[in-house]
């Protein structure tokens, strides 16, 4: 089963507050929780399993929400992980303030390491971590925010200088889905950036186009680090799960495909490799 819970993180040095969905391993019942237009069978509130569990964030796009990559962690805590999904402060669906500026591209891999300090001190998590690594999973600008974290040095602004990120040493495995990339354009941005990382590009993507996965394999200091596949017909959203009926009839443009390409099919392939990729990599 999957327990589910929310915490808040709280980033003091920028004087504001984010919340964090955390899904992991239960023994407790659960149900069918409708939340917003989506139907998830979660243990609410429950306590964790018994055992230790390796730790893995998942990062949103640009302007979206934690709850589009809803299958995607409820299936990786099933099968044993603790999965933490910020709402990105300033870049998410209801409030997108700072999308387009230098405090975003600060903020993104911040608040990653901050999210993975929070589960490191929660109370109700103690005894349950397997190790003090973890890895990041991200989409898109998910995607930008988790190489950032790993040690990429971006560059952006009007004087096209250094932006000021961490690199976060706990980082252990990347899973980069349709990453945007073009910060790191300068030839040693990426020197510093040696996980093991599964690259998936969307043939059809029009927002994160597949010159910013070639831009990996060319500037990344270890080729053989990196799983790299291009999704045949698949657009943008493809890696995004599967919306309801509804929600597609409607022409919603995050729940549309190519025509021909089949989101739920592919998501069974896509979870089975991330949860071998991660097995190899983080437990």
């Amino acid at each position: 089963m999957v327990g589910s819970r929310h915490v808040v993180v709280h980033d003091v040095g920028n004087a504001l507050s984010f919340p964090l969905w955390l899904l992991y391993p239960t023994k407790a019942s659960s149900q069918i929780v409708r939340i917003g237009p989506y139907s998830m069978d979660l243990a609410v509130d429950s306590a964790i399993a018994d055992g230790t569990f390796p730790v893995v964030i998942l990062s949103h796009g640009g302007g979206g929400t934690p709850l589009v990559y809803r299958s995607i962690a409820s299936f990786l805590a099933k099968n044993g992980f603790i999965v933490g999904l910020p709402e990105h402060y300033g870049n998410h669906r209801i409030s997108n303030q700072l999308d387009g500026t230098i405090k975003n591209l600060e903020l993104r891999p911040r608040h990653i390491s901050l999210c993975a300090d929070a589960i490191a001190a929660d109370t109700d998590l103690a005894g349950h971590l397997s190790a003090g690594e973890f890895a990041v999973v991200g989409h898109s600008m998910g995607g930008y925010g988790a190489l950032a974290c790993a040690g990429g040095v971006p560059w952006g602004g009007m004087e096209q200088k250094a932006i000021a990120t961490t690199k976060d040493s706990r980082i252990k495995a990347l899973v980069l889905l349709a990453p945007a990339t073009g910060w790191f354009g300068i030839s040693d941005a990426l020197q510093a950036v040696r996980t093991p990382i599964m690259l998936r590009a969307a043939e059809h993507d029009r927002i994160t186009p597949t010159w910013q996965s070639q831009l990996l394999l060319d500037l990344l200091p270890d080729r053989s680090l990196i799983d790299f596949q291009i999704v045949g017909n698949a657009g943008h959203f493809s890696f995004l799960s599967p919306f309801p009926a509804n929600m597609r009839r409607l022409g919603l443009i995050p729940a549309i495909d190519p025509e021909g390409f089949d989101r739920d099919a592919y998501h069974h392939i896509l979870n089975r490799e991330l949860l071998d990729f991660l097995r190899r990599t983080l437990v």
